[in-house]
């Protein structure tokens, strides 16, 4: 059966023993860091911290769920396969990538299924989502609500560490024209963030874009807790004709359903746990940093564009979902060691 939310996720590992729950106080600041590196050291499981205390001795409402992928067995899991079935992820991709259709018509006749089955992945919006329970605007939005991670020392902010960012570009596209993405986001204020995408990235061309040609502030919607294919669609190499949503539907085997947003026109996954609604400024601009990198260095302060938060919205009871950045073993690295088995038949295609 597919998983239709994180927390169907989160029911398989716990029945495996890959998942165990820590009742005692952590704190969300280097605490929670250092327990992730040991883990990930050890190819431990994934923990959810259900007793978070901030450093002001405050406790959290919500419990925080980490290192989710923090091994290949588990992003393969998260795909809906085994880890030796990966690789057929990869080939999928590199059919849906192809210029032209292949040679003969036996071998299109063979491909035609799983045409169809793309195609009837296309998502479905739904009326209610358990995402939208609990709805937030105006002076009720506040994102010290969240139990924000702080990874290292001396860093200038907490960082929401593993959302799913939601754009759409300007003009009259496919209606799922939907871009998502991983981009890192320092708190900044009660209801602002930074918003860290890297030039090249889905996110960031949608808002250059959208600078050329509506000139006003780009609407975006932050998930945080999806379900684990949507949540891997994002990060994996899906083609422009497809939308990440549409390849999740792929991995799952059922469409993903969507609902929308209260106060952006965009659709945001039903099942989610916490989703972070407004617009990403097209000039106003400010120093983000400096953070512990990949590299393992602190990265050099740079500026970005401001998130102003419209509304959160989430479950009555939510999880939520964090990680580190730093140098690896930390879970991108297990990603990338995952999604290499995705990449090679793209890379055989590309250079036979």
């Amino acid at each position: 059966m597919p998983y239709a939310s994180l927390r169907d996720f989160i029911a398989r590992l716990e029945r495996e023993g890959r998942l165990v729950r820590v009742a005692a106080p952590v704190s969300p600041v280097l605490e929670m860091t250092e327990i992730q590196t040991r883990l990930l050291a050890e190819g431990g499981p994934a923990v959810i911290f259900e007793n978070v205390v901030g450093a002001d001795g405050r406790r959290y409402d919500m419990p925080v769920l980490v290192n989710l992928f923090g091994t290949v067995e588990r992003v393969a899991w998260g795909m809906d396969r085994e880890p030796r079935g990966l690789r057929e992820i990869g080939e999928t991709l590199a059919f849906l990538k192809q210029p032209e259709p292949p040679g003969g018509w036996r071998e299109a006749m063979e491909m035609l299924p799983l045409v169809r089955t793309v195609m009837a992945m296309k998502p479905k919006t739904v009326g209610g989502a358990p995402c939208q329970e609990v709805v937030l605007t105006g002076d009720d939005v506040d994102l010290s609500r969240l139990p924000i991670q702080t990874c290292w020392p001396g860093e200038p902010a907490p960082l929401v560490t593993w959302p799913l960012v939601v754009t759409k570009g300007p003009g009259k596209r496919r209606e799922d024209d939907f871009n998502l993405g991983i981009y890192r986001m320092q708190v900044i204020g009660r209801n602002q963030t930074l918003m860290r995408w890297l030039k090249h990235r889905g996110g960031a061309q949608h808002h250059q874009r959208w600078k050329a040609e509506k000139r006003e502030p780009l609407p975006a919607a932050v998930v945080i807790g999806a379900d684990p294919g949507t949540i891997l669609a994002a990060v994996t190499p899906v083609p422009d004709t497809l939308s990440e949503y549409q390849f999740a539907g792929l991995l799952r085997g059922a469409k993903v359903e969507l609902v929308d947003c209260r106060t952006v026109p965009l659709k945001v996954p039903a099942q989610a746990e916490i989703v972070l609604e407004g617009h990403v400024s097209l000039d106003d601009y400010r120093d983000e940093g400096p953070y512990g990198d990949h590299t393992g260095y602190y990265n050099a302060v740079e500026p970005f564009p401001v998130f102003t938060l419209s509304a959160i919205t989430m479950r009555r009871q939510p999880i939520y979902l964090s990680t580190f950045t730093g140098r690896p073993p930390d879970e991108p690295s297990v990603l990338g060691e995952a999604l290499n088995e995705v990449f090679i038949p793209l890379l055989t295609q590309q250079f036979p």
